[in-house]
């Protein structure tokens, strides 16, 4: 081969790796979209960890819980850990979302909680009980005053129902809906309200283990999930992100810190059988 067709055909090879590691390189990067607390702080330590397997990962902080489906679905974001797949199915059905769970992270308790009476049977008459106000957390928040006697819900709503479904409230209890994280910030001007324990612990507002209830961590349905693209479900590099996060001890011993050092309070859902 002469030397200028030599050099030529180098330049063509140099040109084509160019191109396949900027590919490569591209596809290596992750935005992922968290809320405060255990879940943000979580994909923070393996998104650390990450980086030295050759993810570049953004973690993208939210305080709601609509933006990071919306972003995810119109591919600002790759992917998502705030939801279960409950509340991801209902906003599928509601919006149209193309969106799938890839895998599988926390589950987290949920409680009731008052910084003002000691027992359910000191809630007064017309006492103000703070509630989630999206369908699925705010059922299972009823669901957990039901169980506690304070209020009687239609048959079989479920997790699924409203306060429109309130067919009984003896002590005439009224409601004040907000946004889930946000409900740490309400429970000392109310009487009772739902309360999830990351979030209190990352706001430092009182005690998470301090709940007069809980729902208990055994329905792997309300498990946090890692949500994509239904088209991505798949893809290579979000499972290997994943698999870092579900096997890093150090992810573990910052959700155990963000529990409050207190597993009755989460478990790690990828671990149940």
């Amino acid at each position: 081969m002469q030397p200028s067709r030599l050099f030529r055909h180098l330049l063509f090879v140099l040109t084509v790796l160019s191109a396949h590691a900027g590919v490569a390189h591209a596809a290596d990067k992750l935005r992922i979209g968290v809320v405060p607390g255990a879940y943000g702080d979580s994909i923070a330590v393996a998104a650390k960890e990450a980086k030295s397997q050759g993810i570049d990962v953004q973690v993208v902080e939210f305080t709601d819980w609509t933006t990071p489906n919306v972003a995810v679905d119109a591919g600002d974001l790759d992917l998502n850990y705030f939801q279960h797949q409950p509340f991801l199915d209902n906003a599928i059905q509601k919006n149209g979302y193309k969106l799938a769970s890839a895998g599988t992270g926390i589950l987290a308790n949920v409680g009731l909680y008052s910084l003002k009476h000691k027992s359910f049977a000191q809630v007064p008459q017309g006492g103000k009980v703070g509630i989630a106000n999206d369908p699925v957390n705010q059922g299972r928040g009823l669901l957990l005053l039901q169980s506690v006697g304070l209020i009687k819900l239609k048959p079989n709503v479920g997790y699924l129902g409203s306060l429109n479904d309130i067919v009984e409230n003896p002590k005439k209890l009224s409601f004040v809906e907000v946004e889930g994280p946000q409900l740490v910030r309400i429970t000392p001007d109310v009487d009772l309200a739902q309360g999830y324990p990351h979030f209190i612990v990352a706001a430092k507002a009182f005690d998470p283990s301090g709940g007069l209830a809980y729902s208990g961590i055994e329905d792997a349905r309300f498990a946090i999930q890692f949500v994509t693209k239904a088209s991505r479900v798949n893809d290579p590099v979000i499972q290997k992100f994943i698999r870092i996060y579900q096997n890093s001890e150090t992810v573990k011993a910052d959700i155990h810190r963000a529990f409050n050092s207190d597993k009755r309070l989460y478990t790690l859902a990828w671990q149940k059988p």
